[in-house]
């Protein structure tokens, strides 16, 4: 696990340094070069031994800084170097100057409209994460240059707004990004490299900002948060998830999430159906248990039962007035976790705070775009202005719900403002994972994992456990998955992890 940070968390933890007189403007922006330098070698090391041609694109601000130390370093190792610069130097920042001053010692700077291509590697040093606004069209066209090169980002991709995932100038991946200190949000909001951005540290000592934890979890945390129960412990210190399905030829949904919720880690798992869908899903279930269930009045008898800790409402419902009274009942004990997906959510698209307002305790909504857009129509117009982190934590603060944002990035916003982003990114891609019922498998994870004894202290991280569990295992099966095997290949990850 670690944390992902803004473009202004970045610059006041790098202002705190020079501030604190532990390291100048000057020593960081050195530090920064000669990572993005030992970054490239190592990802192509075949470069370390056979120098090559390459083009610097420096900027006005900062980033340029960087640029002009990092061209130094390469031309010190024998590498021919050409460098082109936007805007006049003269007007660089003054570290900035100053790392253009000690290149000039070495070679020249041409402007950048000179530059025509032609080298074996190029370096990205125009904008940096401070970019509010499109880049210049001759950056554009500059940067198109690049793409028969080895090209390697500093910092972001020009044209990244690093607080949004966005892009305010032409798409373009990069071969390799080299970032400082920390990761930036918007590197795991979009794919922003062809390979994971590498993190340099540059000896920022008293950086205390927080910011998206980025779920990369070791067996330590998965102990802790999720799957740390004893061998030997009862079924019912695991939990007692419930599961409500659909009626006759629409139980799959359920019958997916309630075979996931299982596999997932509740001791038990029920599957509440209409009396006339019973025989269908026990001639496909053997673990997951069966209760009838015709109406809420019924789902309240059911739920006398203290010992269900956990509830999942949506998959395969049925969307309308019988699925709000069925969420209104799930509602009424604010000691359950409830999981609410799907044709639950979709029920409430005309009167959301008529749910909002029901929300007692601990409840997760798992949205996808579309039905996020429908419960918070305006967060989801705000959103092409906003990032989807601020959405979700907005969403979570109005509704005081945690919610769960569905995407290759997957957000998970809880209402006392904790975040945490899931990223089927880079070398955790599972495109294949946009298959039918996925969602649904992920709704009973969610629910088998918050039914456990300690759950009540650890649903946000049990949630996101889920979400990155779910990803995992669809990689891990990898094409030609089907949502059956999702909760399938759960083993397989786990065993993988040392379990």
């Amino acid at each position: 696990m670690h944390d992902l940070i803004t473009a202004a968390q970045m610059r006041a933890a790098e202002k705190a340094e020079i501030d604190g007189g532990r390291a100048s403007g000057l020593d960081l922006m050195e530090r920064a070069g000669r990572g993005v330098v030992e970054a490239l070698l190592k990802a192509r090391p075949d470069f370390a031994y056979a120098p090559q041609s390459v083009a610097v694109l420096c900027g006005p601000g900062n980033n340029g800084g960087d640029g002009y130390v990092i061209a130094r370093l390469l031309a010190e190792r024998g590498w021919k170097v050409e460098v082109f610069a936007f805007g006049d130097p003269d007007h660089l920042p003054p570290d900035a100057r100053l790392s253009f001053e000690r290149w000039s010692k070495v070679g020249t700077v041409s402007p950048l409209e000179a530059f025509r291509g032609g080298q074996t590697v190029g370096i990205d040093a125009l904008f940096g994460t401070g970019l509010s606004r499109a880049i210049p069209e001759a950056c554009g066209a500059a940067l198109g240059l690049l793409r028969d090169m080895y090209v390697v980002a500093v910092d972001c991709p020009s044209g990244l707004d690093v607080d949004t995932g966005r892009w305010l100038g032409p798409e373009h991946l990069p071969d390799l990004c080299v970032t400082f200190h920390k990761a930036k949000i918007g590197h795991y909001l979009t794919e922003v490299s062809k390979l994971a951005p590498v993190i340099v540290d540059i000896g920022l000592t008293r950086d205390e900002s927080r910011g998206v934890d980025l779920i990369s979890p070791d067996k330590a945390w998965l102990d802790r948060v999720a799957f740390g129960y004893a061998l030997g412990a009862h079924k019912y210190d695991r939990g007692h998830a419930l599961v409500l399905g659909g009626g006759i030829a629409r139980g799959g949904a359920g019958r997916l999430a309630a075979r996931a919720a299982l596999r997932a880690g509740a001791g038990l798992v029920t599957l509440a159906v209409p009396n006339a869908a019973l025989a269908e899903n026990a001639a496909r279930l053997d673990a997951v248990m069966l209760k009838p269930m015709d109406s809420a009045s019924e789902l309240a008898a059911i739920l006398q039962d203290a010992r269900f800790a956990s509830i999942c409402l949506g998959p395969g419902l049925g969307v309308g007035d019988e699925t709000r009274a069925l969420v209104e009942v799930a509602l009424t004990d604010p000691k359950r976790r409830v999981v609410l997906d799907a044709d639950a959510l979709t029920s409430f698209a005309h009167d959301p705070e008529a749910l909002f307002a029901l929300a007692k305790g601990q409840v997760v909504i798992t949205p996808h775009e579309g039905e996020f857009a429908r419960l918070f129509p305006d967060l989801a117009e705000r959103e092409r202005r906003i990032s989807k982190i601020e959405a979700a934590r907005m969403a979570a603060q109005r509704s005081g719900m945690t919610v769960l944002l569905k995407g290759a990035a997957t957000v998970i916003a809880s209402p006392n403002g904790r975040t945490s982003l899931s990223a089927a990114l880079y070398d955790r891609r599972a495109p294949w994972l946009g298959t039918a019922g996925a969602g649904d498998v992920l709704a009973g994870m969610i629910t088998g994992l918050v039914a456990g004894d300690s759950a009540q202290a650890q649903f946000h991280d049990r949630i996101a456990a889920a979400a990155w569990l779910h990803a995992e295992a669809a990689r891990d099966f990898g094409p030609a998955l089907i949502a059956e095997d999702i909760a399938d290949q759960i083993p397989a990850v786990l065993r993988t992890l040392g379990y």
